[in-house]
């Protein structure tokens, strides 16, 4: 017999013995006819009815504890129940906010301001469950990741309880209570964990991700004004990790709050007792992708063992509004780069008052800063008046300095520069008249360009062509994009730059000695310009653009009414006065011009 064919005999005969011994036990047997208890319909269906039961009373719970239970008991331990869940959200609201909450990890997965948009006129998240992490992290003999884990939720009014529970008596709850502002308590309470978590543990991390959305037109710009800061406890001074590039830090003391700052808003952590140290900080830029940073925090915080125990936290999340964050008297205001030093006290005590106070009675910002301008340049009047007279000056004794220069052509030029210095004195002429009254406009002009791009009150504000003073104006897009310059043409950009180089083109023949060598220098700054503030904010250039504009009609003016004749006059009848007694910094300044000369003769 071939092998083939024993195979088909060995099968038919095991066959046959299944149908037979199938057929003796488990063949159910046929009911007596003349005993019918029930209908062959209610036969079927009483026989379902116990399959089902048999099914799911016996063999689901079965799997479930021998197999899920079993491994989830193994990860989990005595929070193994709360591993199996659905997910769920609850919202808590109030006028300015829209925030949601899953009952995955109990944290908070989407913050919605009401009050603004996206520059494409979505609803303003700053973050979403996708790009977002907030876990707590203990053990209780098991490493336990709350964001893991489904917590039991309660709503009361405008609290929301988030619970995590091995059982009644003992859980781990998240309490939020929201108000009519842009601050969330946020409480984490800690019920009958102290038989729990081991006696020698006296600590636990939270963890804090965001990965930043751009809801700004230039992600360029959100991306300088992207960061993480926070405030130390000791001296309330605010720091801030690197905006231009990828950092990290370990922060060894104590802090007050840690914040994701983005260009117009900000979601603040704040400890109400402190943040224990150490606090591990992270910054990631993020290039290619279509967030503009990720920003973590890993805190340490306490835990003491007691019966029922609680850490009290708040979150901020807002508009970076100067008064606002200011108005919560904890140093928040220092999110809005304003600039150090005088610069920020210009902004803070003298532009930001003039703008509030303008935008009362002007809805355009477009004539607000229009009218800052005005103000600014009316303010500043009379030292601009100085500069243009010093300038008016030096240019009635251009001559007589081209003479003295023409006379040292070739020799020492230290000698030069004695002759040149004695005809100012004679005249009475301060060359550095000119300089000093600019010096006062110079932290105007500084605090302007800070003051602009983080004026969260010029965004999405349009005026004539731009759609967005706190962005670039467009009039036109290349389509391709130039080497530090952009993909786009800046009208407000080309206004400024042109009148900018009209300014500089009158003032050139006024400039004497070494600014009239360095002319190509005034010339190139404005075409240098115009590549950075092609991609900056639109309000800025056009500010910029305005106070050329002033600056034309004021020399227009004082040209009218500053008679060079006049001036001239005046400097000769100085001349055969008797020469003013020398100043210190005068006798100062000849005494290391004569040290030089001693030194030049020794070389040679």
């Amino acid at each position: 017999m071939k092998q083939y064919d024993k195979n088909s005999l060995i099968g038919f005969v095991l066959m046959a013995i299944i149908l037979i011994v199938f057929n003796t036990f488990f063949f159910p047997e046929v009911p007596q006819e003349d005993v019918p208890t029930t209908t062959p319909t209610e036969t079927a269906i009483s026989e379902t009815q116990i399959a089902e039961t048999v099914i799911d009373a016996l063999t689901i719970p079965t799997l479930n504890d021998s197999i899920i239970s079993e491994e989830l008991k193994a990860t989990f331990g005595i929070f193994a129940a709360a591993a199996i869940g659905n997910d769920e959200f609850q919202i808590i609201e109030n006028d300015k906010l829209k925030i949601t909450v899953a009952n995955k990890g109990g944290r908070i997965t989407s913050v919605i301001l009401k009050e603004y948009q996206t520059y494409d006129s979505l609803a303003l998240d700053l973050f979403d469950a996708d790009s977002s992490r907030f876990n707590l992290q203990f053990t209780t003999g098991h490493n336990i990741n709350t964001a893991d884990l489904y917590f039991v939720s309660e709503q009361r009014n405008n609290t929301l309880s988030m619970k995590l529970k091995a059982d009644d008596s003992h859980y781990v709850e998240y309490l939020y209570t929201i108000t009519d502002d842009y601050l969330i308590d946020f409480d984490i309470n800690f019920v009958g964990m102290e038989s729990i978590i081991p006696s020698e543990v006296n600590y636990m991390n939270l963890e804090w991700q965001m990965k930043t959305p751009q809801t700004e037109k230039s992600k360029t710009n959100q991306d300088m004004y992207t960061g993480l800061q926070y405030q130390y406890s000791s001296d309330n001074e605010v720091d801030y990790l690197s905006f231009t590039s990828t950092d990290d830090d370990k922060i060894n003391a104590r802090l007050n709050w840690v914040a994701y700052k983005q260009q117009f808003f900000s979601a603040i952590f704040i400890a109400k007792d402190g943040f224990d140290k150490p606090t591990y900080l992270t910054s990631t830029k993020s290039e290619r992708s279509k967030f503009i940073k990720d920003l973590a925090t890993k805190f340490e915080l306490p835990y003491g063992h007691k019966r029922d125990e609680k850490l009290s936290f708040q979150f901020y999340f807002g508009p970076n509004h100067f008064k606002t964050l200011e108005s919560y008297n904890s140093g928040f205001e220092e999110l809005v780069p304003l600039g150090w030093g005088i610069f920020g006290w210009v902004n803070q005590y003298i532009i930001i008052n003039l703008f509030d106070y303008l935008s009362k009675y002007f809805s355009s910002y477009g004539i607000i800063i229009l009218l800052l301008t005005l103000i600014i340049k009316l303010g500043l009047s009379p030292f601009t008046y100085k500069a243009f007279l010093s300038q008016a000056k030096m240019k009635v004794l251009k001559p007589e300095i081209d003479k003295i220069t023409e006379k040292n052509k070739g020799k020492d030029q230290m000698k030069n520069q004695q002759e040149t210095m004695a005809l100012y004195r004679k005249s009475g002429v301060n060359p550095m008249g000119g300089c000093l009254p600019m010096l006062f406009q110079f932290p105007i002009l500084i605090a302007m360009f800070r003051f602009f791009p983080a004026s969260i009150e010029l965004r999405q504000e349009s005026f004539l062509w731009a759609d967005d003073l706190s962005s670039y104006d467009s009039i036109y897009n290349l389509g391709f994009e130039i080497p530090f310059y952009g993909d786009h043409i800046s009208l407000f950009t080309l206004l400024m730059t042109v009148s900018t180089l009209l300014y500089t083109r009158m003032n050139s023949s006024m400039a004497t000695g070494q600014m009239a060598q360095m002319k190509w220098m005034m010339y190139l700054m404005p075409i240098m310009f115009l590549g950075f503030f092609n991609n900056y904010a639109a309000g800025l250039s056009y500010y910029y653009f305005l106070a050329n504009m002033f600056t034309f009609t004021q020399q227009y003016f004082m040209k009218i009414l500053i008679d060079e004749d006049a001036i001239l006059s005046q400097l000769e009848a100085n001349k055969k006065k008797p020469a003013k007694p020398k100043s210190k910094f005068q006798k100062k300044l000849e005494a290391m011009q004569k040290q030089q000369e001693q030194k030049l003769k020794k070389r040679k």
